[in-house]
């Protein structure tokens, strides 16, 4: 139901798509979308945080634009594509299906982060305006700890040139694509390491959402379930 990462010592997970309700197409861990029934997603969405030990009650999410706007989690929904908080309690909740979700915690600092970065996010810096917000709250980049999760990979993430043209002229090393196949992966981890984090505190899933175990809307041409990123401070 959930995979972790070694370097983020608080709860969190990243979801797959195993161990919910939902039937097919959506089977059967669906945390999203509006073509399930709500109630099968609201059962889901209990079942999961119930595993992490976590109350729905206190859920922070987004209706994600693919923008780089950052919240102050607060319970509820907000609009943007990534929470950062100092408060314990909180469950900052990143919907997936192809875009990376990247955790984000410093365990010193006692300030988490997650954001959405889909090849827009990631164009525009969401890694830099979320860690940012973070150390406007008191975070340090060099204490602070991340988690790439899972995503589309390179080989399944074919675009066009306009997309190839926008990341170059914002910056990013060629070596981030191969003709018209962009790494996300590699892009975030650009990005990460330009404004301070140490690359030994990135750790990257390496699985893509092409994988049976997950959702993908590229792959399931937009009739497919959502997936979560989470991470809370008990």
């Amino acid at each position: 139901m959930w995979l972790t990462a070694p370097n983020i010592n608080c709860v969190h997970g990243f979801s797959t798509r195993h161990g919910g309700v939902s039937k097919a197409p959506f089977d059967t861990l669906n945390l999203g979308g509006s073509e399930d029934s709500a109630e099968n997603i609201n059962q889901n969405r209990v079942i999961a945080l119930n595993e992490l030990g976590l109350n729905i009650d206190n859920l922070c999410n987004l209706k994600q634009v693919h923008s780089n706007k950052v919240n102050n989690a607060k319970i509820g929904q907000q609009e943007g594509d990534a929470l950062v908080s100092n408060k314990k309690g909180l469950v900052l909740a990143i919907s997936i299906a192809d875009c990376y979700p990247i955790l984000f915690y410093d365990e010193v600092s006692c300030v988490i982060g997650a954001a959405h970065a889909g090849w827009r996010g990631t164009v525009n810096r969401i890694a830099e305006t979320t860690l940012k917000a973070m150390i406007e709250l008191g975070a340090n980049p060099e204490t602070t700890q991340v988690a790439i999760g899972q995503g589309i990979c390179q080989a399944n993430f074919e675009v066009g040139a306009e997309v190839i043209k926008e990341f170059e002229e914002k910056g990013f090393p060629n070596d981030c694509w191969i003709k018209s196949r962009i790494d996300l992966v590699k892009c975030n981890r650009f990005v990460l390491e330009q404004i301070g984090i140490t690359p030994k505190n990135i750790w990257t899933m390496n699985r893509c959402t092409h994988e049976n175990d997950f959702f993908s809307y590229r792959r399931d041409k937009g009739k497919t379930g959502r997936m979560w990123a989470v991470i809370s401070m008990q």
